[in-house]
């Protein structure tokens, strides 16, 4: 829904501040359209029917896994493409993985969206149009900034729709937003965000000439500076930030490169989540035993991490997947 649009509409038609803030709500709730509204005036609902979408994309397809895992292809009312996707787990944990962008201009080397043309930055209505179809459904607990795009890129739309996420049912603790070391934007989160959004860092190398091969914004904004910021968060905010390393088969995984990330992050600050590698087409995934033998240095070094659990791989809904080739 474009929040924009309906409260111009609202105002055109001069209606009271609450109406708007009713219709927000119900889709909030998960309402299927403006038919549900019950408490909305039926002329009002038909006006709106007219003048504002219910929605800021449309559904082109949708595609469901064997471990329960749902991606759903949009298209914005332009036409460019986003993919979104809903996590379902058996503790009862209901995650949505979110878009900032339609496609990314980062190009990560192991990252199947790099590869894909960037369109633009979403709205923060298309943002939350994302979580609001799938909320329709079910109700959903956590969401992360972690599809297509760099929300950091994106920052004042990526944050305007995390402000929203608790209308939903989403908390801000519940919240995590991933960048991979944008500064301009990071900086920005560091000094102004107060709400409790995790932050998280994908860095995926601590050598800073593979992690530069790997992903090229390392030339432009080196790690260390990208640490030395998320420390600064630490220190202001209190909060620990997340470390995203994808595992990459004889390129990242070594018990050798575990020592020197152990080394570059240091303790207390960070938390590292090793993310087996979805296949896209570059490298190979890192085996169960050598992702094994990688956390054991980490934990030797007290370094805190867990090995993230793989969710739609079937679907090329998993971390790193999202491409949109249809």
């Amino acid at each position: 829904m474009d929040i924009a649009l309906l409260e111009a509409a609202m105002a055109e038609r001069g209606e009271p501040a609450y109406r708007t803030r009713q219709v927000w709500e119900w889709a909030a709730r998960g309402a299927p359209g403006y038919a549900s509204m019950s408490n909305v005036p039926a002329r009002l609902r038909d006006a709106l029917e007219e003048s504002v979408p219910f929605s800021t994309l449309t559904l082109q397809e949708e595609a469901r896994s064997r471990d329960g895992t749902v991606k759903a292809l949009f298209r914005t009312l332009a036409g460019h493409p986003v993919e979104a996707v809903l996590m379902r787990y058996r503790d009862g944990r209901r995650s949505i993985c979110v878009s900032s962008q339609s496609g990314c201009p980062l190009t990560c080397t192991f990252c199947a969206t790099g590869a894909m043309q960037f369109g633009r930055n979403l709205t923060p209505s298309e943002i939350l149009d994302q979580a609001l179809y799938f909320r329709r459904g079910e109700r959903l607990d956590h969401c992360v900034f972690m599809g297509m795009g760099e929300p950091l890129l994106n920052f004042d739309n990526v944050l305007a729709a995390a402000r929203r996420l608790p209308d939903i049912g989403i908390t801000h603790r519940r919240t995590t937003i991933s960048t991979v070391g944008w500064m301009p934007g990071l900086t920005r989160f560091v000094d102004e965000v107060e709400e409790p959004i995790r932050l998280a860092l994908s860095l995926h190398a601590a050598d800073p000439a593979l992690r530069s091969r790997l992903m090229p914004v390392n030339d432009r904004y080196p790690l260390d500076d990208v640490l030395a910021e998320c420390r600064r968060y630490v220190a202001l905010r209190g909060r620990r930030v997340y470390i995203e390393y994808v595992m990459l088969a004889g390129v990242n995984d070594s018990p050798a490169q575990a020592r020197e990330l152990a080394a570059v992050l240091g303790k207390d600050a960070f938390k590292v989540n090793l993310i087996p590698y979805n296949p896209t087409g570059m490298f190979d995934g890192s085996s169960r035993d050598t992702i094994a033998a990688f956390k054991q240095v980490l934990d030797r070094a007290r370094i805190p991490n867990t090995v993230r659990l793989t969710r739609g791989r079937d679907i090329a809904a998993a971390c790193g997947q999202l491409a949109a080739t249809r």
